[in-house]
């Protein structure tokens, strides 16, 4: 079956880093599109970043500059790699993955301390 497992949140002080990694199983990877989606309380659920198989990327203008997503096929894994962190970026973070089908992960916490 599908699973996209997210792991490397935690907690960190504003201008801090953190990476986080999302382990795919079950789905053709390699030509997926694989994107990060993030929700904070109260608010609905938004688009963070995206990388396509070509290996072009988007990313919410929120976070220009600050967030890189990158893949690696070989261990059908992408990654957010998340810097100068600022508490508006507290949420969930969630791994999406988009062939015809979207699948999403559990989540994982994000909190950013002023």
């Amino acid at each position: 079956q599908v699973q996209l497992v997210e792991s490397g949140g935690g907690l960190v002080q504003a201008g801090g880093s953190l990476r986080l990694s999302c382990a795919a199983s079950g789905i053709f990877f390699s030509i997926s599109a694989m994107g990060w989606y993030r929700q904070a309380p109260g608010k609905q659920r938004e688009f963070v970043a995206r990388i396509f198989s070509s290996g072009s990327t988007s990313y919410a203008d929120s976070v220009k500059g600050r967030f890189t997503i990158s893949r690696d096929n070989a261990k059908n894994t992408v990654y957010l790699q998340m810097n100068s962190l600022k508490p508006e970026d507290t949420a969930v973070y969630y791994c999406n993955s988009h062939l015809s089908t979207d699948y999403w992960g559990q989540g994982t916490q994000v909190t950013v301390s002023s």
